[in-house]
C-alpha cells in the first residue's frame, strides 16, 4: 500500500521559535533546511527554572533532550547511603535522556537545573512517529543519537578508569 504524499504545512509560531532555538545547536547544521522543518514538527522546546526538576531517578521515560542553554546537574542516588551525588554536569551541546528512546527501563539518574535553562524535547511518541513516517530521516537522527550515547559511554569509562585504584598486571 503506497503512502499518500500530503503537501507540508508551514510552521507554527512555536515551531518556528523551535526552530531557532534547534539552530543554535551544531548538531543540527547537518541536516537540509525540508529536513529540519520535519525534525521541527516533531519536537518542542522547554524552558528550565532553577532548582526545577527535569526528571528523577526511577521514573519512566518517554523523553529525551537537547541542552541548548544553562546548566543541569545530573544526580545518582549513593547505593551506600541513599544521598544524591552530582555524576555530572551538563551544559549546551549536552543530550540526556537518549537511552528512554531505546530501552524501557526507568530513569537512571535525576536531573536538576542548576541554572535556567532551555532543552529541546523528543517525546518517545514522536520519534517513533518520526522513524516510521520519514524513515530516512529517522535513521539518520538514530545514529545521531547512537553517536552521542556512544561517545557518553566513552567519557563515563574513562571517568570510571580515572576512580579506579591503581592495580597494575603485568600483561
Amino acid at each position: 500500500m503506497k503512502k499518500k504524499v500530503v503537501p507540508e504545512q508551514s510552521l507554527s509560531e512555536s515551531e518556528k521559535k523551535t526552530r531557532e532555538i534547534m539552530l543554535t545547536l551544531p548538531l543540527f547544521d547537518a541536516f537540509r533546511s525540508d529536513d529540519l522543518d520535519t525534525l521541527t514538527r516533531h519536537m518542542h522546546f522547554a524552558e528550565i527554572r532553577r532548582g526545577e526538576h527535569l526528571f528523577a531517578e526511577g521514573d519512566q521515560g518517554d523523553f529525551m533532550c537537547f541542552v541548548v542553554r544553562g546548566l543541569l546537574d545530573v544526580l545518582k542516588t549513593s547505593t551506600k547511603d541513599g544521598d544524591h551525588r552530582v555524576i555530572a554536569r551538563l551544559g549546551k551541546g549536552n543530550t540526556i535522556g537518549e537511552m528512554s528512546l531505546i530501552d524501557q527501563s526507568p530513569r537512571s539518574a535525576t536531573v536538576v537545573a542548576r541554572q535556567p535553562s532551555i532543552v529541546i524535547i523528543l517525546t518517545k511518541k514522536k520519534f517513533e512517529v518520526l522513524t516510521e513516517e520519514y524513515p530516512v530521516l529517522g535513521v539518520a537522527f538514530l545514529k545521531i543519537i547512537m553517536r552521542l550515547l556512544s561517545l557518553n559511554m566513552r567519557l563515563t569509562t574513562s571517568q570510571l578508569a580515572d576512580q579506579l585504584p591503581d592495580e597494575r598486571h603485568a600483561l
